[in-house]
């Protein structure tokens, strides 16, 4: 997301830092009335509300991204009403730390614990921007550094195997087909595909647009065989489908002909893959970094591939060329000056 003013240089995931990237709220700018009313007393679900609405009016953040900072702000809120912690002043990083430690009991993942602190971090900032708070506490924090798991992938026969599985004769076959194909020549998001529109599509051409994270928009190409499947279902499924629900512009219907959400598109996908007779667990993501390995084994670039998957940064896209060790050796043999 390119919101300069809600950044923050947090190495886990790339959220806003209201003071972070503004500084200390200026002198003249008035505190929040709501906050600062009765500074010994904090209604901590309304400021949540408050901070939510910022996070979404200002920063533009997703609607997924806002929903899992609120989940995780409600726990913290949770963990200071069972203190009895009822003003802003008693917040500390004791305090939060005591949070952590709990979660940790809880038996959290340390990826898990580091998202809550980036919320939690944030939500301090917050504070101390609106004057809630007399000194940036979060700036006290530090986020614990996180082991990088190298994604779950399958190799192209078993993904030839799932593309596969759909049976002609099924009601639903091409729209299946369709998804399949398209979450694999593309290797969209799963929130990605289910918000793809009509008009974001030209099977002419042989491309697709979609909207990532922060609303980035990427134009990312088709292959013939997704082109294919895509036509198929357009001109044929989908235009049954709509009648039953008007006018609809979402690409993937259900039976009912409503757009699919992402809950039914994941059971889809792993229907399927059970289906190929594949033995682990196979989401749409799974499909994602299929696209990404496949493309790296098969010498693309890395750049490219960052592009393609709208990466803001090529580190996170990096990930993927420890997956082929092949590769990795390949690479040194060709370039080193001394093989």
């Amino acid at each position: 997301m390119d919101h300069s003013t809600c950044q923050t240089a947090d190495p886990l995931p790339r959220i806003i830092a209201p003071a972070a990237a503004a500084g200390p709220p200026p002198a003249s700018r008035p505190a929040d009335p709501a906050t600062t009313a009765n500074p010994d007393h904090a209604d901590w679900p309304r400021l949540g509300r408050q901070f939510i609405d910022y996070l979404n009016v200002e920063c533009g953040l997703a609607a997924n991204t806002i929903e899992a900072y609120w989940r995780d702000l409600r726990e913290f809120i949770a963990f200071l009403d069972d203190r009895d912690i009822c003003s802003a002043v008693h917040l500390s990083t004791q305090l939060v730390r005591g949070h952590l430690v709990r979660l940790s009991e809880r038996g959290l993942a340390l990826s898990s614990i580091a998202r809550h602190l980036v919320t939690v971090k944030m939500f301090l900032r917050y504070l101390f921007m609106i004057g809630a708070l007399a000194e940036d506490a979060a700036s006290l924090l530090e986020t614990p550094k996180k082991w990088h798991r190298l994604p779950n992938t399958l190799r192209p026969r078993q993904v030839e195997a799932i593309l596969g599985a759909p049976h002609p004769g099924d009601p639903f076959y091409s729209r299946d087909r369709a998804i399949l194909e398209t979450l694999y020549a593309t290797g969209m998001r799963v929130s990605e595909l289910a918000g793809l529109k009509l008009g974001d599509i030209n099977l002419e051409v042989g491309y697709v647009r979609c909207f990532g994270k922060g609303g980035r928009e990427r134009i990312i190409p088709l292959g013939s065989h997704a082109v294919e499947a895509l036509r198929a279902y357009i001109r044929g499924l989908r235009q049954v489908l709509a009648e039953s629900a008007g006018r609809v512009d979402a690409v993937f219907l259900s039976r009912t002909g409503l757009p699919l959400d992402r809950t039914n598109l994941w059971r889809l996908v792993t229907r399927y893959a059970a289906a190929a007779g594949i033995q682990q667990t196979v989401s749409p993501h799974t499909l994602r970094h299929c696209f990404a390995t496949h493309l790296l084994e098969g010498g693309a670039d890395l750049r490219v591939v960052q592009e393609l998957l709208g990466h803001a940064d090529v580190a996170t896209t990096q990930i993927y060329t420890h997956v082929d060790g092949s590769r990795l050796k390949s690479i040194h043999q060709k370039f080193h000056p001394r093989q």
